[in-house]
């Protein structure tokens, strides 16, 4: 009887050990796609809570008048924001200050005796930055549309961005997939905390390898798409799905993942997301090898670089699609050109829905209605 007891207490116990790692109810959920298609957002209101007060947006600052004398006519070595009047230039350096540097101010980028001075490496990179990010809210519309990026957007107050990524160093000594780590099946929160290999970013948003799970031949054929290239996949997927608070149904129809005609318009969205990074990596950041001391740079000698989670941290639309470009014309406007090659313009995505590729490429703007989380429609303009 006694033995009888302690199992039952044990199992008791057990169960409740198993029980406590999961999510207590409610839950709600958002159906978006056609009903029995499985296309439904679950969502945990205290983690919706959770996300929104981490992704609040920073104080509006009020805009500074465009007229009178120019910043590249009144101070020194202003070779990127030289176009805007001296009122605007000074509260873009303010804000700037306060998103990436609040504690250091502007000694963090300036010589204090001499602001024109650019033997600091984070004048060089934050001059860099503004470039690039002149260049996702010109030329990456398709993605941002109107809502942009500043550097609050993934800076949050730090020096540097908490989402960042280096390449990944094999172990010292070691041959083959044991010793790289990329290869590894391994738990990871690179990769949502699934058992894929831990690298997805190197092919797909440095290099561009085809993204596919399951080949065009219906044998194994040379080049042809192995298991290695499928969890890499999905570790993206994963990544992705992490990096916006959502899961595989966002973008895609759950009976046919691969269907262009049956997916989402985010689909789209992401897949111009996906050549994004990988022309900011290549043509913004990489291009910095050389600039960025030894103490920033990965364990294989390269620059950080930028994935999903650099920008959205948790939220299906960076700081939940808050207008934060307003009043900042000098990070709008067309980008100064870099010292790189330009990557070419992408193709056209296919459009969801239709299974055809236009020229032009997916609509942008278009607005649809939705539930929201609360369980009221909301309406919604696509991404």
């Amino acid at each position: 009887m006694k033995t009888r007891s302690f199992r039952l207490v044990v199992t008791a116990l057990a169960g409740g050990l198993v029980l406590a790692a999961c999510e207590p109810p409610p839950v709600v959920t958002v159906q978006r796609g056609f009903r029995g298609t499985g296309m439904q957002q679950v969502y945990h209101p205290a983690n919706l809570r959770a996300e929104v007060d981490k992704n609040a947006p920073p104080p509006v600052t009020p805009s500074a008048s465009p007229d009178g004398p120019k910043a590249g006519q009144i101070y020194q070595n202003v070779k990127v924001l030289g176009d805007l009047s001296v009122g605007q230039f000074a509260g873009l350096m303010v804000d700037i200050t306060s998103w990436v540097a609040p504690a250091q101010g502007c000694s963090y980028c300036h010589v204090a005796t001499n602001f024109a001075d650019d033997s600091l490496y984070t004048k060089q990179v934050a001059r860099r930055m503004i470039q690039m990010t002149q260049r996702v809210n010109s030329g990456w519309k398709v993605h941002v549309q109107n809502n942009g990026v500043t550097c609050y957007t993934c800076h949050r107050g730090n020096n540097v961005p908490t989402n960042i990524w280096y390449s990944v160093s094999p172990d010292a000594g070691a041959k083959g997939s044991l010793g790289n780590h990329g290869d590894k099946i391994a738990p990871s929160t690179k990769v949502g905390m699934s058992s894929l290999t831990n690298d997805p970013f190197t092919p797909y948003l440095q290099r561009s390898e085809e993204i596919r799970v399951i080949g065009n031949s219906p044998l194994p054929v040379a080049g042809g798409t192995s298991i290695k290239h499928t969890e890499l996949t999905y570790g993206l997927m994963m990544h992705m799905a992490t990096s916006l608070g959502v899961n595989c149904t966002y973008c895609h129809n759950s009976r046919a993942f691969a269907e262009w005609p049956q997916s989402s318009p985010q689909r789209s969205s992401a897949w111009y997301g996906i050549r994004m990074v990988r022309e900011l990596n290549n043509d913004y950041l990489i291009s910095l090898n050389g600039v960025f001391p030894d103490r920033r740079l990965g364990p294989t000698g390269d620059v950080p670089k930028l994935n999903c989670a650099t920008c959205h941290q948790g939220a299906y639309k960076p700081l939940y699609g808050a207008d934060i470009l307003h009043g900042y014309p000098g990070l709008t406007g067309k980008p100064t050109p870099v010292q790189s090659a330009e990557a070419p313009v992408p193709v056209a995505a296919p459009v969801p829905g239709t299974g055809t590729t236009p020229v032009g490429g997916p609509s942008v703007g278009t607005t649809v209605s939705m539930a929201t989380p609360t369980g009221t429609s909301a309406s919604v303009t696509t991404r």
